[in-house]
């Protein structure tokens, strides 16, 4: 390799402190500008959510346009950046229309979600609470983003949902109300007494306080099954205590059923063994 000399040594001192002296001050303008710009979109954030919680703006809509805004100002910053460090900004709208474009193309399901989350946003078909169930899985709403929404199953797992399924698909809301009825059946021997039966079940649903008494409980034999008289019970509870009513009922009934010589017939099979002569 060949050895610089004197000469060659002070030429490239010279460039460098020109470049330095040419450039150095836009460089460090530059880091400037970003590190100020990026701590005042936080500062801006932060001050526009306390002000969206004190104007009781709706929790799944502050959430969505903080996220929008804080991505919109960050790439706004970064163009500022770019053209801070001289190239002609219609080179960067340019590429950013071409990459634009192509993202566009490569995103379209991204872009669906994100209109997705809008309409949501818009129409309201839940709300950060509600429990829902749709895309096959039921839970709570804990968070509606840009592109998903966050539900959290009973079992605690997270389900992120792809807004755009959620907007072009059925969706149950179980929360929107504020009573739900509870559907159950029961099914008692043909040979058991179908009065005392039904005055079994009523006496158990006027003892539960969770049970609403308007409108008044139904109760009704619903089938002739193959192996059973079928039972069936509706009763109005408030949403909450739904799934409290329906186990809590399952175990009552069968324990004063057989307090009370009610049987709950099972399926059985009868087998008959021949000997062959």
């Amino acid at each position: 390799m060949p050895e610089l000399n004197i000469n060659q040594v002070e030429k490239l001192y010279d460039q460098a402190i020109i470049y330095l002296m040419t450039y150095g001050p836009k460089l460090i303008g530059t880091i400037l500008v970003l590190f100020i710009g990026l701590w005042i979109i936080k500062l801006f954030i932060k001050s526009l959510r306390k002000g969206m919680v004190k104007a009781n703006v709706d929790e799944s809509l502050r959430n969505f346009l903080i996220s929008f805004l804080n991505t919109t100002l960050k790439v706004i910053l970064v163009i500022i950046i770019v053209s801070m460090l001289g190239v002609a900004m219609t080179s960067v709208v340019a590429i950013l229309g071409a990459a634009g474009l192509a993202v566009g193309l490569a995103l379209q399901g991204s872009l669906a979600n994100l209109a997705g989350g809008v309409l949501i946003l818009f129409f309201k078909p839940f709300r950060i609470g509600d429990v829902i169930e749709a895309q096959g899985f039921i839970g709570t709403v804990s968070e509606i983003q840009v592109f998903n929404t966050i539900v959290k199953t009973f079992d605690n797992k997270t389900i992120y949902v792809p807004n755009g399924s959620l907007s072009n698909d059925s969706i149950i809301n179980y929360s929107t109300e504020p009573t739900r009825r509870v559907d159950m059946t029961f099914g008692i021997g043909y040979n058991d007494d179908i009065q005392k039966a039904k005055s079994i079940i009523k006496k158990l649903i006027d003892a539960n306080s969770a049970i609403n008494q308007q409108p008044e409980p139904f109760i009704v034999v619903s089938e002739l099954g193959n192996s059973s008289v079928n039972i069936t019970v509706r009763v109005w509870v408030n949403s909450e205590n739904y799934w409290n009513v329906f186990f809590d009922m399952q175990e009552k009934v069968k324990i004063e059923f057989d307090k009370n010589g009610i049987s709950i017939p099972f399926p059985q099979s009868d087998v008959h063994l021949y000997q062959e002569k």
